[in-house]
């Protein structure tokens, strides 16, 4: 199947958070407080794909107040964290959506999201995800996780379904 017949039966991004989301460092302070970077850019793309009539969601490994500060942020109301089997919840999900796997679009970067990107109708790796993922997704970022690539995702999502104009229409008109 092409890349743009893929894209045009998205109806649900799920990603990792840790190495998609961000770099993939997690950070300590003296009193184990934790601190994660996120890129706005990506932040500003899941409002457009929101706007778009797409839905957004967050499936991680681990657990952190900062992910669910962040989703609260940007609207996003399917957050699962701590989790261990990733396919499991993906198809949980998409069993409370009523949507097919077929319909999901899949964001990784290290081996336990491979199940997922392999079973998703796009599966996508991060530029600088593990070997094996990058191998077996549709499409592979040209960034980096944590610099933009949950973006250029968002874009060629809504690129290839004609709604990049329409999402940029409010920013080229004043």
């Amino acid at each position: 199947m092409k890349l743009a017949e893929q894209c045009a039966q998205i109806r649900l991004i799920l990603t990792d958070v840790d190495g998609v989301m961000t770099d993939g460092r997690v950070i300590f302070d003296n009193q184990g407080t934790e601190a994660k970077e996120f890129h706005i850019r990506d932040g500003l793309g899941i409002r457009l794909w929101q706007q778009s009539g797409g839905q957004f969601g967050i499936v991680t490994g681990r657990s952190s107040q900062i992910v669910k500060l962040r989703a609260a942020e940007l609207d996003i109301e399917i957050v699962r964290q701590g989790v261990g089997d990733k396919l499991g919840v993906v198809k949980s999900i998409a069993d409370e959506l009523n949507l097919d796997l077929t319909q999901i679009c899949y964001l990784g970067d290290d081996l336990p999201d491979w199940p997922v990107i392999k079973s998703v109708g796009l599966g996508v790796a991060v530029a600088d995800a593990a070997e094996e993922l990058r191998q077996d997704a549709n499409y592979t970022t040209s960034v980096d996780g944590g610099h933009g690539a949950l973006r250029e995702v968002i874009e060629l999502l809504l690129k290839n379904t004609n709604r990049w104009e329409t999402a940029l229409r409010k920013y080229k008109t004043p």
